[in-house]
């Protein structure tokens, strides 16, 4: 999705106790995203893209952040797609976000509907997950 995308990043996020948890990251940038870190929600794009305050389709970020006052970023985004991860009893359980450091005005509304896609089917994996998690195992 990431090359495809002609994207530097993607990630999926998780929401939790206020915090935004990387628990997948694919790509390199300036901006050192690795699995585990954590940062505060409020400071994030995803919180913003997920209550509706900001849209989930970035062609020049940069331009976004400035009309909507958004978090500043360690350097500047260039392109930013996100979506919710939304599961089936309707909890959000996070993003799935994919960043440039350069924008990108060939991202149209068919690469935020592959991003959604994805989205759904890591909806599903954590849910499997879940059910998984929850299942009595013996010990042998």
């Amino acid at each position: 999705m990431r090359e495809q995308l002609n994207m530097d990043v993607v990630f999926v996020s998780e929401f939790q106790d206020g915090e935004r948890v990387f628990r997948f990251v694919d790509g390199e940038s300036e901006i050192d995203v690795r699995i585990g870190d954590s940062a505060p929600l409020e400071q994030s794009y995803c919180q913003r893209i997920v209550e509706g305050r900001a849209p989930e389709l970035m062609t020049n970020a940069a331009a976004v952040a400035a009309e909507l006052k958004l978090p500043p970023t360690p350097v500047p985004i260039g392109a930013h797609l996100s979506t919710p991860v939304v599961l089936s009893d309707g909890r959000v359980f996070g993003t799935v976000c994919c960043f440039s450091l350069q924008p990108n005005p060939a991202l149209r509304s068919e690469d935020l509907s592959r991003l959604k896609g994805c989205a759904r089917l890591v909806a599903r994996k954590v849910e499997a997950q879940d059910f998984l998690d929850t299942l009595p195992f013996e010990n042998d």
